[in-house]
Order: C-alpha cells, then sequence, then structure tokens
C-alpha cells in the first residue's frame, strides 16, 4: 500500500483510559417519533480542558466504532482504541493542546443506550422493541454530553464515514457551537449502492434462525447472520487493489480443494465476521445502517440551508481508492460550503486501501489535519 506510518511504533501514546457515563432520566424524543425514556452515553476524555473550555474536539465514530477512541485501559491490552494513530500526544490531534472526546452513539451497544439495554418501563432489554434512530438523534445525544462537561463551543468535530456524516449534521444544526469541522470518506448522503449493500446486509441478519424478530436473548442471537453480513459490508471497506496486495490467490496452508475456507481471503472475512458478532449486537447493527441509509444532506445544501456563512470552517478529506464514497463526494462536500461562502477546503489521501484509509496512519494526513486545527 501507499501508506507510510505517521508515527513510529515508539510513538507516545496514551493510557491508562477510562470511561464515563452521563445518564438521563429526562425523556429522549426521536425524529422519527417516540422516545427513549431517558439515555446512558458513554463517552471518554483524553487531555486537558482549558478553563474557558475553548479547546475541545469531539471525535465521531464510524458505523461500527465506539467511545474508545485512543490509549488502552490496560498497558496489555492487545490494541489501543481505534484512532490511535492520530490521537494522543504530538500527535495529529494533540491531546497536549486539545480535550478530545469520544462518545458512544445512541443505538449502539458499547455502553450507550440500544436495543441490548435495559427499558425502564418495562424492566427487560428493549430487544426488537427499541425505536428507529437517525443521525440526527446521535449527534442531539452527543450534545447532552457536551453541555454536560459545560463545553458551549466545540473547537471541532472530526469523523470519519458515519462519523463525518455526523461532523456534517453539528456544522448543519448547530453552526454556533462548533469552530470547524473535518469530514473524511463521507458525503452528503448515501448512495444507493451503499444502501443496498446495507440491505443486503441487513438480510442475512434477518434470515437468521436465531433472528426471531429481534427478541432474541443476549448471547444466542443471529450471529452466522451477522457474520455474514459483516463479511459483505467488510468488502466494500477495501479496494481490490487492497485485496489484491493482502491476498492475491494464496491459499491457506494446508487447505484442500474440497474445504470450506481454502483461499486466505476467505479465512479473513470469516475472522472479520466471527470477531464482529464477539463485540456487537445485531439489532444494533440494523438500527444504525437503516440510520446511515436515510443520511441526505442534498436537499439542504441545494437550498443552502447546509451551511452558513459565518459558519464552521470545512476540511473534506477523500481517499483516492474508496468505492464506498468516492472522492466526488467530498468534493461536493466543498463545493455546497464554498458556494455557501464558507471557508473549506479538499485533500486527498492517495492510497490503495479503500474506505478503511481513514483509519490507516498517514504523513500526508497527520500534518493536513494538524495545520487545519491551528
Amino acid at each position: 500500500m501507499s501508506d507510510r506510518l505517521a508515527q513510529s511504533k515508539d510513538a507516545p501514546t496514551l493510557g491508562p483510559t477510562k470511561f464515563h457515563d452521563f445518564v438521563s432520566a429526562a425523556p429522549f424524543p426521536l425524529e422519527l417519533g417516540g422516545e427513549l425514556p431517558g439515555v446512558t452515553l458513554r463517552y471518554e476524555t483524553y487531555g486537558t480542558l482549558l478553563p474557558d473550555k475553548s479547546n475541545a474536539i469531539l471525535v465521531a465514530h464510524a458505523l461500527s466504532g465506539d467511545h474508545h477512541v485512543a490509549g488502552r485501559y490496560q498497558s496489555d491490552d492487545a490494541k489501543p482504541g481505534w484512532w490511535d494513530c492520530f490521537v494522543g500526544p504530538g500527535k495529529a490531534i494533540d491531546t497536549n493542546r486539545f480535550f478530545v472526546i469520544g462518545i458512544n452513539c445512541i443505538g449502539g451497544c458499547r455502553g450507550s443506550t440500544g436495543p441490548a439495554s435495559i427499558d425502564s418501563r418495562t424492566q427487560k432489554t428493549f430487544g426488537g422493541f427499541f425505536p428507529e434512530i437517525t443521525l440526527g438523534d446521535i449527534v442531539r445525544g452527543q450534545r447532552l454530553v457536551i453541555q454536560h462537561l459545560g463545553i458551549k463551543k466545540l473547537h471541532a468535530v472530526i469523523g470519519g464515514s458515519m462519523g463525518g456524516m455526523q461532523a456534517l449534521l453539528w456544522s448543519s444544526d448547530y453552526p454556533t457551537e462548533v469552530g470547524r469541522i473535518a469530514v473524511l470518506a463521507a458525503g452528503l448522503s448515501q448512495s444507493p449502492m451503499a444502501i443496498a449493500l446495507n440491505a443486503v446486509s441487513r438480510a442475512c441478519v434477518e434470515s437468521d434462525p436465531q433472528w426471531q424478530g429481534g427478541h432474541y436473548q443476549i448471547g444466542s442471537g443471529p450471529d452466522n447472520g451477522l457474520s455474514i453480513g459483516r463479511m459483505i459490508s467488510h468488502i466494500s471497506y477495501l479496494s481490490s487493489a487492497a485485496f489484491d496486495q493482502k491476498f492475491g490467490r494464496t491459499r491457506v496452508v494446508g487447505a484442500q480443494p474440497s474445504d470450506p475456507v481454502y483461499w486466505q481471503v476467505e479465512s479473513y472475512l470469516n475472522h472479520q465476521g466471527e470477531s464482529f458478532v464477539k463485540r456487537f449486537d445485531a439489532n444494533s447493527w440494523l438500527r444504525i445502517t437503516r440510520a446511515v441509509d436515510r443520511f441526505d444532506l442534498t436537499a439542504r445544501a441545494a437550498a443552502g440551508q447546509l451551511f452558513r456563512p459565518h459558519g464552521p470552517e470545512v476540511l473534506a478529506i477523500g481517499f483516492s481508492s474508496d468505492w464506498l464514497y468516492p472522492t466526488s463526494e467530498l468534493r461536493m462536500v466543498v463545493a455546497a460550503a464554498t458556494a455557501a461562502g464558507v471557508n473549506a477546503t479538499y485533500h486527498e489521501v492517495i492510497t490503495d486501501a479503500g474506505h478503511d484509509g481513514f483509519l490507516l496512519p498517514d504523513t500526508g494526513l497527520t500534518v493536513r489535519l494538524h495545520a487545519f486545527l491551528g
């Protein structure tokens, strides 16, 4: 691949980190109707908040991400947070200067209120009764945490993929509460092809005999369907070149032609599916993918209502081999912002990594993000 390491393996990292829970007993109304009888939002912070609270940055996670953005809970953790290569002391988002916040989204399954949570009205898990959500709901949930921390204006909101969509919503819905946004590997709407891939992924879950309309017991759900659904989605995260370079036509050592897993790429996808079901809930997968599919800001952009002349600055970052959210979609973001009189810049990362390029260290991207944050 063309990606270069942004930091050495010995670069400073955060740790030990810990999470916090924001709990609100107030009903939380939802954009599509109904409400949640209160919410819990799990979050982490890194760095020190200045007395005037002007140095806060929200890093919004992608579809299967969570609040654990950087660092390790314990020194012997196998992996750090999902964006550790960019968040930490001296890194692109420098925790020596900035107070960085990661929040697990509403509807998730990593500590925030979601389908696997207990419904206080019934004292049972929501399960299949968990209501439909939107990315707007997710952003309003984040805003509750930001207000809880006493922050009136974020220095920046940064996100890749679904996280980039959230950054756009912050700019549109709360333009006076954020100074700048960085949108990576996302667009103004979910494309028909992306919707189609998510639809097939959900169909895998719903056709699993253990699905039971979403009313399965935690720990005995539609693991096979969710695993296959994740495998399908994961194919869209890489480019053709990445598959060639990672696997080629290499066979599993010792595999026979009649074996169900014969190619290394098959083994890789199986691993992705199997590891995913250990950390994610099928009901959450369906709710969040549908929320992403509904995301569409094109009408707001066309009407000149997405960006404000004195609103947040915009940095849109595309990845040359991303076929899930092509670079043309990031250029459209910049065009819409520029037309509204907003200071907007496009940056392209040349990589063979595909959509997952935004998760990988890259020297040029590190420099660009660091400069944008000022």
